[in-house]
């Protein structure tokens, strides 16, 4: 039989609370550095470049002067539409990759962050 003794308990769940906070520290951190990030993705093989960063603001919008065709404003539409949902993918990807380093041994506990 082992005896208890008292504190014991309350240490290693000191220990697991200053792990949670240095996580949450370091989630927070990557997590600002993904939002001041920019993400560039482009459609129709380049004619259409949208940047956004990685809190999801459009930064610029660029097109070759040959896709802006007045006749046919639905397909730069498409384009534009494209362009921006695959930048917001890959600043929304980059930040579950930061979350889930961040994360590391403690993810499968199923924590609330």
């Amino acid at each position: 039989m082992k005896a208890r003794i008292p504190g014991q308990q309350q240490g290693g769940q000191a220990a697991m609370m200053k792990k949670i906070q240095e996580m949450q520290a370091q989630m927070e951190q990557k997590q600002a550095e993904i939002e001041a990030s920019e993400f560039t993705a482009s459609a129709g093989g380049g004619a259409v470049e949208v940047t956004v960063s990685g809190a999801h603001e459009v930064k610029s919008i660029r097109m070759q002067p040959d896709v802006i065709d007045p006749d046919d404003a639905d397909m730069l539409a498409d384009l534009i539409i494209a362009a921006t949902n695959e930048a917001m993918k890959k600043a929304d990807d980059a930040m579950n990759q930061a979350m889930q380093s961040a994360q590391g041994g403690l993810a499968g506990l199923n924590l609330p962050f």
